[in-house]
């Protein structure tokens, strides 16, 4: 049995396609692990959708920025506008309201003890465990899986606060962990989250550090596979394994087999 890790689709059917020939994906046999940012932005956000439903127990996917943005135009948490077209199709469809309630079941973060490898669709916050972090998580999915959820959807907007603090509470606190699980790049010298820079680390002021490289972090030597930052690309270390390689802008969709000691690659050329 393989695991593959397999960064940002966002609606780029094809290419999803395309890999998961290239490394003969049995899912009899194999796991999928998905980062998150199902949909948007790429061209078949509808026919992505419905397909990683259709794969089961085969496929663990949690929760990126896209997908909760979904969520939150689909229950009427905020109103329809047309900045995001590519998810009218996906939307309107017959079976949306199954859809997105099942996307509104999956987790934030997934943890396999066995490969002591953490899941998530951004990163983890240099102060959390990976317990602490999984009940971090696990606020956020009762609150999403709860009658009221809409509410949660309407507030998780915004950048503040910035900073973590355990006595933070109500929508406060579940803003700030949705944030960074699905939005984090940059830490300030305080480890609080600058959420406005998504470019290159390399090209952030000197005061800026990507969130994995913080200064002894409390999740230790655990493995952190995440996406969503495209402009940072794909890093394969022991213990940090970053697969957004840009899909929907015509770069590269990339999968990593996460279940060997050696982590085997594999590419496909992403949306056109």
């Amino acid at each position: 049995m393989a695991v593959y890790a397999i960064g940002d689709i966002q609606g780029c059917y094809d290419p999803f396609r395309r890999l998961l020939d290239t490394i003969r994906f049995d899912p009899d046999r194999d796991t999928l692990w998905l980062v998150g940012d199902l949909v948007n932005r790429g061209p078949k956000s509808l026919k992505t959708l419905r397909f990683v439903r259709d794969l089961g127990d085969s496929v663990v996917t949690v929760l990126g920025n896209h997908d909760l943005h979904l969520l939150a135009l689909q229950s009427g948490a905020i109103p329809r506008g047309n900045r995001f077209r590519t998810l009218r199709k996906l939307l309107a469809a017959p079976d949306a309201d199954e859809l997105c309630d099942w996307l509104r079941h999956r987790p934030l973060v997934h943890y396999d003890k066995k490969l002591d490898t953490l899941l998530v669709h951004a990163g983890i916050h240099p102060s959390w465990s990976i317990k602490k972090a999984l009940k971090r998580a696990a606020e956020v999915e009762a609150a999403l899986q709860a009658d009221g959820y809409r509410e949660l959807l309407a507030k998780m907007y915004g950048n503040t606060p910035a900073c973590w603090s355990g006595s933070l509470v109500g929508y406060k606190r579940l803003r700030f962990i949705i944030n960074c699980f699905t939005r984090m790049r940059m830490l300030t010298g305080n480890e609080c989250l600058e959420l406005k820079f998504s470019g290159s680390p390399f090209r952030a002021r000197k005061s800026l550090t990507p969130w994995y490289q913080a200064e002894s972090p409390a999740w230790g030597a655990t493995r952190i596979v995440f996406g969503h930052w495209s402009a940072l690309g794909l890093l394969v270390l022991p213990n940090l394994v970053s697969l957004d390689t840009g899909c929907v802008w015509g770069r590269q969709l990339t999968a990593v087999r996460v279940d060997k000691r050696l982590p085997r690659v594999v590419q496909v050329e992403g949306q056109e």
